[in-house]
């Protein structure tokens, strides 16, 4: 993750970034609150964190709430030996669509799927312990920028209740959307709703 929010330092840097609004979704919201928290200083106006990862998603003894390791171990292989099967079967949980009276979307389903083949295999294996064991609590304790956190109640693979309320309670002053119901792919199921949200809160 130090690595992830490195990047985005050295982009900003070299774009002159000033008065920037990041807006992460998952693992992105890690990236963004730790980039905020150590770079972001002059060039954040404002930050966004939606069904992101934060504050910590495995689970131990200072998050007994959080997801069993095991969970990340069966991601790991099925990332790393049929990552064209587990990167379909995973978006049914990721938009939800396993629910009652929930239509799947093949489209979204076969663009996620694309989006997953093309990258490499062994960055997207690093990935899963980036995400799953990272500590973001000091991150966004030291976030001092108007920050939006937004959060499915339904999410399946980002649990709400160890993930965005906790987020909110360390980031000062920020403010929290719960959505009932809502998964974690909401950006995209209810992409009209979300980018209401987001749009009110860049403007107000």
């Amino acid at each position: 993750m130090d690595t992830y929010a490195a990047d985005v330092a050295a982009l900003a840097a070299a774009l002159d970034l000033r008065d920037a609004i990041h807006v992460g979704h998952s693992t992105g919201g890690g990236e963004v609150a730790r980039y905020v928290s150590r770079h972001g200083a002059g060039r954040v106006a404002k930050a966004v964190l939606i069904s992101a990862v934060p504050p910590i998603m495995v689970k131990g003894d200072a998050n007994p709430g959080g997801t069993p390791m095991a969970v990340f171990d069966d991601i790991r292989r099925g990332t790393a030996f049929n990552r064209a099967q587990f990167y379909l079967d995973i978006t049914v949980p990721f938009y939800g669509y396993n629910r009652p009276g929930v239509q799947a979307d093949d489209g979204v389903r076969r663009n996620w799927w694309r989006q997953g083949m093309m990258g490499g295999v062994k960055a997207q294996y690093d990935c899963i312990k980036a995400f799953s064991e990272t500590d973001f609590t000091e991150d966004l304790k030291a976030i001092d920028v108007p920050t939006l956190v937004m959060h499915g109640e339904d999410d399946q693979i980002v649990p709400f209740a160890a993930s965005g309320p906790l987020s909110h309670a360390l980031v000062r002053g920020s403010t929290f959307k719960a959505y009932p119901g809502l998964p974690h792919g909401m950006p995209t199921t209810h992409a009209e709703r979300i980018n209401a949200d987001l749009l009110a809160f860049v403007q107000g």
